[in-house]
């Protein structure tokens, strides 16, 4: 190890302040994700004095299945003052913050090399259990104090920027959904000609072999485990690869996917211009418009609460809703003419544009952010 390194035990200490008077509400809970959450425990019938309360720039942990997660769920409070978690995770918070600042703290716990090295040092079979002990002497380089916070501002300049995009695309789609039901859906005329999803659409299943899939977020699942023989699939939706398929099964920019199965049936994606080059798995079900124009509007169709609502109410399955092609298509619209078509796509499509652009910066930002974490390691006095 290099000269500045040192235990993390000689610079934290445990905290265990309850929460006996009730006066601490906000509930959270610890993802494998290294984020605090809003918690989802029924608490009815649960004596709440015994949760643990934690303050800003204090760290709580999970030192349990490490090895079964791959990671240590580690996170550092700073969007509260003060919550309420689990009695089951330890409390801890740094003992002179003249030495070791909380943020650069958390930057260690965030690299992917820490949890390398916790999965390395857990015992206790599959799951495997981190040892406090074992924790505790776990190493880290100590800079001064001047260099740990240029480090953290320059680690947070990059994480605000891709927060920002973030929002900027959240508003950005919101707009686009506001104006879509505006023009389509809103003070429509009951005389106004229908059709159905599946007179302006073509449907193909997706490649049926099996993949381990990795949940990003209620929309957007990639894979895994599979060679990235053609594409990074670093941040990809909604994607398969298969070497013998792959043209079969390819996605171009322009088709909408749609999830047919599980807890994601209903969500519809469609795919912008700089799409990567890709095949799409069996939970599936691509839509292929019939006419170029109608790309946006059925992409914005899918993608509204109104179609998800639609699915669930008519998907079968009892554990979980299965919805198949004749379904994700049979859905209603009001049909507009191509003039209003081909308006509301010139207004709207350099929205997307803005968005692909903040994607795709975010995606190059995470790299940065990654590098900077890497380069902790080797970071001198």
């Amino acid at each position: 190890m290099r000269s500045n390194y040192r235990s993390i035990g000689g610079y934290i200490r445990l905290v265990d302040e309850r929460n006996v008077d009730l006066a601490v509400e906000t509930l959270l809970g610890l993802s494998v994700s290294k984020q605090f959450i809003p918690s989802v425990a029924n608490t009815v019938g649960t004596n709440m004095r015994n949760y643990k309360i934690i303050r800003k720039n204090q760290f709580a942990c999970s030192t349990m299945q490490v090895r079964r997660d791959r990671k240590m769920p580690v996170a550092l409070l700073q969007d509260f003052d003060e919550a309420i978690i689990s009695q089951a995770y330890p409390v801890f918070e740094i003992v002179d913050t003249t030495q070791l600042v909380p943020e650069y703290l958390m930057m260690w716990f965030s690299r992917q090399e820490f949890d390398r090295h916790a999965e390395f040092l857990a015992v206790g079979g599959v799951r495997g259990t981190l040892e406090w002990e074992d924790f505790l002497s776990m190493e880290l380089p100590i800079p001064s104090l001047a260099i740990q916070q240029e480090i953290v501002n320059e680690y947070n300049v990059i994480t605000n920027r891709i927060s920002l995009h973030e929002q900027l695309n959240e508003k950005l789609e919101e707009t686009a959904q506001a104006l879509y039901r505006e023009w389509f859906m809103e003070g429509i005329d009951d005389d106004c000609e229908k059709v159905k999803l599946n007179e302006i659409v073509q449907t193909q299943y997706g490649y049926t072999e099996t993949a381990s899939l990795e949940i990003i977020g209620p929309r957007f699942l990639r894979i895994t485990d599979i060679a990235q023989k053609y594409i990074d699939w670093a941040n990809v939706p909604y994607c398969k690869i298969s070497e013998s398929d792959f043209e079969k099964y390819k996605l171009n920019s322009g088709d909408v996917v749609v999830a047919r199965t599980g807890a994601t049936a209903g969500y519809g994606k469609r795919l912008h211009k700089h799409f990567p080059a890709c095949v799409f798995a069996s939970f599936l079900v691509r839509l292929v418009p019939n006419e170029s124009k109608w790309n946006l509007f059925l992409g914005l169709t899918v993608d509204s609460q109104a179609y998800r609502d639609y699915i669930l109410s008519n998907a079968e399955g009892s554990a979980q809703p299965q919805a198949n092609a004749t379904l994700l298509t049979s859905y209603e619209i009001n049909k507009p003419d191509e003039s209003k078509i081909l308006e509301f796509n010139r207004i709207v499509e350099p929205f997307f544009d803005l968005v692909e652009n903040y994607h795709l910066e975010n995606q190059k930002l995470s790299e940065l952010k990654d590098l900077l974490l890497s380069r902790l390691a080797t970071v001198e006095k």
